[in-house]
């Protein structure tokens, strides 16, 4: 009754998973203006932050 298990040999088991990767685009018009009117206000905020020494 005591059988020995079968040997694998190592490596791929033969499973292929599909992952499919993004396709590189360029961002929309609407985010593009989105993040610059951020980085803008970001800029705004940044030199009221800290006093400039004359």
């Amino acid at each position: 009754m005591s059988q020995p298990l079968p040997v694998r040999a190592p490596g791929a088991s033969g499973r292929q998973h599909a992952v499919s990767k993004p396709l590189p685009t360029s961002p929309s018009l609407a985010l593009r203006t989105r993040a610059e009117s951020g980085w803008e206000k970001f800029l705004r905020r940044a030199s009221n932050a800290r006093p400039e020494s004359e």
